[in-house]
């Protein structure tokens, strides 16, 4: 099932105290005006943002028009201020930023659930986490409800109607600088009409609310931490090509601002609130597809409002596989990180848990082994189901068997090519990075992986808006054989096309024990390193049974078939690499790498989570 979801207007009860006007996803009666219970809570109003004229394009002001219209912005955004809801339930959250991890917590307090609350913390690391996702660019959501059902949602970012095959190649070579900065490097963002649809399907709070901490955010500013600081270094040099971009992420001389700079942006809080007040028809067919769409035609970008007005989410059938005794609910392509986090762990099945000792040498080349024959896999058989047939037996056990026992328990082997799943001819799938999850005391739990590609994404703001583009362009694969950022290479399947959807490594995942009850959600950030470090999160949860602060604590290691290489951080040891090297093993140490969340629950306990060691991320619990 790839359901396309329409994007219209629609009635939104709200908690609070005042009438509002709201729009928001899917199909639904026209917006309107209603009147929402109260519980005497005062409603401080806040001044409107506004939207400047951008290249010429036609933008009407976002602003509070009467004193009426004040009450009503100011009791949806400044519902995180209201008192806790009677109906509160205790819930767990964990983000790469403590503020993000927060607004979730703000959420179950006031009686949202675990939907309410990843939305929250999704739309929150957009303002003080944008380096890394924001709603310029794009998401996978897993959910599993109360009720036991199993939902993907998928809004990952689609190629622009003008995109062709060859659109970054000149002179018959590819350009790569060309998919992954400016304007031709961005899909047609899809993150907020995924969150859109989320909570209005599954959540309780109106989707204005998750915007209040966002909202304050980037109004009031924020410390940038270590991390940001870092990628902010890093990319000053192309964030200065852009005027808009500059001005938010520059001092005036064009250094970059340093940690512990409070970073205020103001154009974004503008767009927040218009987002709030209108929803995300304000996004697709208003005003920021208006400014985009202008920006880019005056610049030679290819992105225009028919682009924004055409793009719908889509929900998609879960991909469920069993590792042990254990199932493993994950998400499908265009998720190549479902995919092969499923024959991964299919092909350690065969192997008992205790001759798969962490940290120790046998552990490391043995999983090595496995993950260079399905990133083989991937580069050739991965892309999205609406335009190439991707093998459903990428997943089975037979094939699983048959790759397994090409592994050399002692030495490392060549991996020419990719392998040929069985049916791989009739049996197919349906047609830089931040992870965070939630779950909630009655039984939701929801795994996000969100995303604008590589740090700061295509390095464009839209001007007027504080909206930071991505740049997934450069997930697809430019020409065959030339690898992207993170030095991944693909074939055709994951070729450009107008409409379609890139390859992405996002791996949200949800496990669930023999009762089929969620026990464990994780996910990860890093490029292709999410599938790596989503298979090490599994293989020492389930296999060792370490806790998420243990599990994440284990140094990591990564091998993606080209280049033929393992990256292993430094904490494994001098030892382990020695060992390795003697395996055939070409290994390069890094510091470190990656970030990511788990959250478990096992029956009859109280969560437990814990957000990567190697970021200043939180994980923390809510209680009625």
């Amino acid at each position: 099932m790839n359901q396309a979801l329409p994007l219209t207007a629609g009635r939104l009860t709200a908690p609070g105290g005042c009438p509002t006007l709201i729009a928001f996803l899917p199909s639904l009666p026209a917006a309107s005006c209603m009147d929402c219970t109260t519980d005497g809570a005062s409603a401080r109003p806040r001044e409107g943002g506004v939207v400047r004229r951008a290249r010429g394009a036609r933008l009407r002001h976002v602003r509070l028009l009467a004193a009426g219209m004040a009450v009503i912005a100011g009791c949806c955004m400044a519902l995180a201020a209201d008192p806790p809801s009677p109906d509160v339930v205790a819930g767990y959250a964990a983000t790469v930023q403590p503020l993000a991890t927060r607004a979730a917590l703000d959420a179950f307090a006031r009686g949202g659930n675990a939907i309410d609350a990843a939305v929250a913390a999704g739309l929150t690391l957009g303002v003080v986490d944008g380096h890394n996702s924001g709603i310029g660019g794009g998401c996978f959501i897993l959910l599993r409800l109360a009720d036991g059902r199993l939902i993907c949602l998928d809004g990952r970012e689609t190629a622009p109607a003008a995109a062709s095959r060859d659109m970054f190649l000149r002179d018959g070579r590819a350009v790569d600088a060309l998919s992954r900065t400016g304007v031709l490097a961005s899909g047609v963002p899809g993150a907020l009409a995924a969150y859109a649809l989320a909570v209005e399907r599954f959540g309780r709070l109106p989707l204005a609310a998750a915007f209040a901490a966002g909202i304050r955010h980037a109004e009031e500013g924020f410390p940038i931490d270590a991390v940001y600081a870092r990628k902010l270094k890093a990319t000053a040099g192309d964030l200065a090509s852009f005027p808009a971009s500059r001005s938010v992420f520059l001092q005036a001389d064009g250094s970059p601002w340093p940690e512990g700079h409070v970073l205020v942006q103001k154009d974004l809080a503008g767009t927040y609130r218009g987002l709030a007040e209108e929803g995300p028809e304000w996004f697709y067919r208003g005003p920021f597809a208006e400014a985009t769409a202008a920006y880019m035609a005056s610049a030679g970008g290819v992105l225009t409002a028919d682009d924004f007005r055409d793009y719908r989410p889509l929900e998609r059938k879960p991909l469920v596989s069993t590792f042990r005794h254990w199932t493993i609910v994950g998400f499908p392509p265009p998720s190549s990180g479902g995919v092969h986090v499923a024959q991964m762990l299919n092909l350690l099945s065969v192997v008992p848990a205790e001759d798969l000792r962490p940290g120790t040498a046998g552990f490391v080349h043995r999983v090595v082994e496995t993950m260079k024959l399905a990133f083989a896999d991937r580069a050739y058989w991965l892309g999205d189901p609406a335009f190439v047939d991707v093998p459903l037996g990428l997943v089975s056990m037979d094939y699983a068997r048959r790759l397994a026992a090409r592994v050399d328990p002692e030495r490392a082997t060549p991996v020419p090519r990719h392998g040929e799943p069985p049916d791989w001819q009739r049996v197919h799938f349906d047609k830089h990075t931040t992870h965070f999850a939630t779950a909630d005391a009655e039984g939701n739990w929801a795994s996000i992986t969100a995303t604008i590609n590589t740090a700061f994404g295509s390095k464009v703001v839209v001007p007027g808006t504080g909206v930071l583009l991505n740049n997934e362009m450069d997930d697809f694969t430019v020409a065959p054989g030339v690898p992207n950022h993170f030095g991944l290479v693909g074939g055709e399947a994951n070729a450009v096309a107008p409409g379609k959807r890139p390859l992405s490594s996002m791996s949200p995942t949800i496990v669930l024990d023999a009762d089929h009850e969620p026990v464990m959600s994780i996910g990860a950030a890093g490029g292709p390193t999410i599938i790596t470090q989503v298979l090490l999160g599994l293989i020492h949860s389930l296999d060792h049974g370490m806790s998420p602060a243990e599990a994440l604590r284990q140094p990591r290691f990564h091998h993606q078939w080209s280049p033929d290489r393992v990256r292993l951080e430094q904490a494994a040891g001098d030892d382990l690499v020695e060992d390795l090297r003697s395996r055939g093993h070409d290994v390069v140490v890094e510091k470190e790498f990656g970030a990511c969340q788990i959250i478990c629950r096992h029956r009859g306990k109280p969560f437990d989570g814990a957000s990567d060691p190697r970021v200043s991320g939180m994980a923390a619990e809510s209680s009625p």
